[in-house]
């Protein structure tokens, strides 16, 4: 079986020098890719900290997880990954989606399917060094082009059929259930054939939130959490594995009990796990890996088994947030590195 690069999308960004150094540590530790959202009211610039830590390290894939085409312009998003891809030549993934909390804390909407797709193929010509016809009064060109590859992150079915037929690799967003794995695979693919592609030249990638927490109860309410989550964004996702959602309707339930601003990233996340105890556990483990390190490498083993497909990219999202400052050793950056990924890495070998 294939050996999929481990990548992480939490860093220390309280300030510039500080994020690249902990992606330093990151690459270090043997994590082979860093990945950093775009979330400009959470966030400092992504692409000045994506600058900083190309600066700071040698071998480990930067890229973003995940850029929209509603905060920025599909032409400035092409413009600053290829500048960041002359930092770190060929080690550079752009990854990009619909965009939810980023441009919702703004007032805005998600790009539509038709405006990822098409800010997907600009970018694609723009990256390539083609001349794009966009209404200018002459074509649109990137002086400075470079081939970075564009990876879109879906999880509707929709999305994922659009991305099987435009991107150079698709993130699936849709928990660790063998059945939504499963139907995203195959939508991913079918859409490659529509688009007359090839489907084995659409690389795959897996996102997975990772409740880190040794105390059963702890995890499960914050597992809960990341359920409702994804049924908040995606309630489609509670059919194929046949889970029911047998509460109010999400917003509601945020409203009412003050969860801000989606079950997905509230300050307490017990706190929002309780409001959706009515969640059976295999809803809760349908959505996420969680447990102490050893456990949550079995069930990463476990999932990438069962997989239709073999990964070139597993994304580990840490649950709950990283605080820092930390403890260097015993945070998630290294408990993973040290206790779960060789673990992994020799079941899959």
């Amino acid at each position: 079986m294939k050996l999929p690069l481990f990548g992480l999308n939490r860093f220390d960004a309280r300030s510039v020098d500080a994020f690249a150094a902990d992606v330093r540590r990151v690459e270090q530790f043997g994590w082979d890719a860093a990945w950093q959202p775009d979330s400009q009211l959470r966030r400092r610039d992504t692409y000045v900290l994506l600058a900083a830590a190309a600066r700071a390290t040698s071998r480990i894939t930067l890229g973003t997880l995940l850029a929209n085409p509603i905060n920025r312009h599909p032409t400035v998003t092409a413009s600053s990954i290829a500048t960041i891809d002359e930092l770190a030549p060929g080690r550079v993934i752009l990854g990009w989606g619909a965009g939810d909390t980023a441009v919702r804390l703004a007032g805005l909407r998600p790009a539509s399917i038709k405006e990822l797709e098409a800010g997907t193929r600009l970018m694609r010509a723009l990256l390539d060094g083609q001349k794009v016809e966009v209404g200018a009064a002459e074509p649109a060109w990137l002086p400075h082009h470079r081939p970075v590859p564009i990876w879109i992150a879906a999880g509707g079915p929709r999305t994922l059929r659009m991305a099987g037929g435009s991107a150079d690799g698709v993130f699936i967003r849709v928990g660790t259930h063998e059945a939504n794995i499963t139907t995203s695979v195959d939508a991913i693919r079918a859409g490659a054939l529509e688009a007359g592609r090839d489907p084995s030249s659409v690389r795959l990638g897996a996102i997975f939130h990772t409740v880190l927490v040794e105390d059963e109860e702890r995890a499960l309410t914050m597992a809960r959490s990341m359920a409702a989550g994804y049924y908040e964004y995606s309630p489609a996702l509670f059919g194929p594995p046949g889970l029911p959602w047998t509460g109010p309707d999400p917003e509601k339930l945020k409203k009412d009990r003050h969860v801000w601003p989606d079950f997905h990233h509230a300050d307490d996340l017990e706190m929002s796990g309780r409001v959706v105890d009515f969640l059976p556990v295999a809803a809760a483990d349908a959505f996420s890996l969680r447990g102490g390190s050893e456990h949550v490498a079995e069930q990463l083993v476990r999932v990438l088994r069962r997989a239709p497909c073999e990964f070139d990219h597993v994304v580990l999202h840490p649950i709950p947030n990283p605080r820092f400052p930390g403890d260097p050793e015993q945070d998630y950056t290294a408990r993973v590195a040290r206790d779960a990924l060789p673990r992994v890495r020799r079941a899959l070998a």
